[in-house]
């Protein structure tokens, strides 16, 4: 009798048990055919993704097989033309987690990938996506099936800009895969030199690598405001810039204008408003690119800003900001848990 109810009870809860697949269904086709051989490196130190609850049942988020064959198998299906790179996805994290309130709950995905081509004197960096999703049972019951379109969506992004983009000139062994954060940002010599290159970077990894487009001198109008980067006669607007450094102090360029960089033991690291990194739609506002990603904090600086939206400006006054540290191996935004809301 004890067997059979034992018996019964496990019945019950294996099917209370249900399984949502990863469905890897987004286009990663590589237009410009650029890739040999693709390799995935699934370093997660725990391969189990997560669950979360759909009325009474738990619902497991997988992959069909595992990470790296149905990754694998997703971009030999989309891409059977062979270009000449060996291009490798570290899988680094993969997590999803319920936090259940009375009545709802949130769910939350946290992805974390890296991309790099592979060349005879190592790994060369490319890119990475170091982010998180959520989702709310209130806006939709079905959390496990949300959550994994958001992970093909992840990457499936990470790929596709991965094609788009210039490998590092630095190379790692396969070995030091697992500290390649640390590697790399060892090298970049605007976080470690006394003194700044002054002039235009146009990109990030020109700005972290400290090389400015050579020539060029930095132009200001009557009020004293940088708009310009002048070589003879060729002249770049300065929103076409990542940062650029003026008498040995570095700026970013922000939607609004641009704002002082600062340094401490983390980082690099700027202060801004929410107002400001995304303002609100107007003919004066000059839009940058930028992710934004993960947490973290730093200390308190003083700031420079030039502001070209005058509302912007006036709610600058009004308002204190937020410090923003800097990705240096993407360049994007990595903004604190409490960005933007009022205390």
């Amino acid at each position: 009798m004890k067997k059979i109810l034992f018996f019964l009870s496990f019945s019950v809860m294996f099917s209370a048990q249900k399984t949502e697949i990863i469905k890897l269904s987004k286009s990663i086709k590589d237009d410009n055919n650029s890739i040999r051989t693709f390799t995935v490196i699934d370093q997660r130190p725990n391969k189990e993704i997560g669950s979360v609850m759909y009325h009474k049942d738990q619902v497991n988020v997988v992959f069909e097989h595992s990470a790296d064959k149905d990754i694998n198998d997703w971009f030999y299906k989309d891409n059977p033309v062979r270009g000449k790179d060996d291009f490798v996805l570290l899988l680094e994290n993969i997590e999803i987690s319920e936090d259940k309130k009375e009545k709802s709950s949130i769910a939350k995905l946290a992805l974390k990938a890296s991309t790099f081509i592979k060349k005879d004197d190592g790994y060369h960096f490319v890119y990475r996506k170091d982010t998180a999703a959520t989702v709310s049972s209130r806006t939709t019951p079905y959390l496990a099936q949300s959550l994994s379109k958001k992970a093909t969506l992840i990457l499936a992004d990470l790929i596709k800009n991965s094609y788009r983009k210039t490998p590092w000139e630095y190379g790692i062994s396969e070995s030091e895969l697992k500290d390649y954060e640390t590697l790399l940002k060892e090298k970049l010599d605007i976080l470690k030199t006394d003194s700044l290159k002054d002039g235009i970077y146009r990109s990030y990894y020109s700005f972290f690598t400290h090389n400015p487009e050579p020539g060029f001198v930095i132009e200001t109008n009557k009020k004293g405001v940088v708009i310009n980067a002048v070589k003879g006669k060729e002249k770049i607007s300065i929103r076409n810039c990542y940062a650029f450094v003026d008498h040995g102090v570095a700026y970013k360029i922000i939607p609004v204008g641009y704002v002082e960089i600062f340094r401490d033991e983390m980082g690099l690291f700027i202060e801004v408003k929410k107002e400001e990194l995304f303002p609100e739609n107007s003919s004066n506002v000059f839009i940058m690119g930028g992710g934004v990603a993960g947490l973290i904090g730093s200390v308190v600086g003083n700031i420079a800003i030039s502001a070209i939206d005058a509302s912007a400006a006036k709610k600058r006054r009004a308002m204190a900001g937020t410090e923003v540290s800097l990705d240096p191996l993407t360049g994007h935004y990595i903004l604190p848990e409490d960005f933007g809301k009022t205390k």
